[in-house]
């Protein structure tokens, strides 16, 4: 959109490391530099810059549910000084499930291991828990807050055993990628992730949107912002393109065999 940084544009950048609690802070710090555009990525950060600012337009980005947060009044009409773009997050956690069953039919205890101090995580969380008893599939919850939280997530996880894991991804599992793909390896738990960054990782599979264009969405509203458009005016938009990919390489060296059916309907295999 012809905004590079010394070129018409500065970008100051806070970036969390995983600790929620920090976005407040940010996002009043970013508040007092008075710029012209916040842009928050995930619920929480979404959250804190609206409590930050009522008149600094606020784009946001991987936002689980807007409406159910109270960061905007509608999709087709935000209101106020937000928009920008949602994970539609909640109505895809079942069809994880769902694809995770189909992979393993035999599995009935599933950890599910998320950040529980994100709003919108809970929000996905209670609709796998919808998913999972239509599917006669018990959950445990295995909740973290911080990057410290991990170590003690694994040891509980060790100990109930479950048959396969699920993973919701925030600032919080995404930065743990790697320990979560190992520790799932050391196990031999077949998992099922939110983006395909953890199956490029090493993950087994991941059933999701495209957050990479997701983010480069977020370009088209800041230009159109800066050129007068209210946010109150921007629609805020659903992602429209899904993708399954499953990573063979993981599934052999865990000894599991993926359905040739799932293989079929696999946006991309890793091989």
């Amino acid at each position: 959109m012809g905004l590079a940084e010394g070129r018409g544009a500065v970008f100051d950048i806070r970036y969390t490391e995983g600790r929620t609690d920090r976005f407040a802070g940010f996002a009043a710090e970013l508040v007092n530099l008075r710029v012209d555009i916040l842009i928050a990525a995930s619920t929480p950060g979404a959250i804190a810059a609206k409590h930050a600012t009522s008149t600094i337009p606020i784009v946001m980005v991987a936002v689980s549910d807007p409406v159910g947060s109270q960061l905007v009044a509608s999709l087709a009409r935000p209101g106020g000084n937000i928009t920008g773009l949602t994970l539609l997050a909640p109505e895809l956690s079942a069809k994880r499930l769902d694809l995770l069953k189909q992979a393993f039919p035999a599995v009935s205890r599933i950890a599910v291991l998320w950040n529980v101090s994100n709003d919108g995580m809970m929000l996905r969380f209670r609709q796998t828990e919808t998913a999972a008893r239509s599917h006669g599939v018990t959950l445990e919850s295995v909740g973290v807050r911080s990057p410290d939280d991990f170590a003690d997530a694994f040891v509980r996880m060790t100990k109930g055993r479950p048959e396969a894991l699920l993973v919701l991804a925030d600032t919080v599992t995404i930065g743990q990628s790697q320990s979560i793909i190992q520790f799932a390896e050391a196990h031999r738990i077949p998992a099922m992730y939110e983006q395909r960054s953890f199956v490029d990782a090493g993950g087994l599979m991941a059933y999701g949107i495209d957050v990479l264009e997701q983010y480069r969405r977020v370009a088209f509203y800041v230009d159109r912002i800066l050129k007068g458009t209210r946010p109150a005016d921007l629609p805020v938009e659903q992602p429209t393109k899904f993708e399954l990919v499953i990573n063979l390489r993981t599934a052999k060296a865990l000894g599991l065999t993926i359905p040739p059916s799932l293989l079929l309907r696999a946006d991309q295999l890793i091989e």
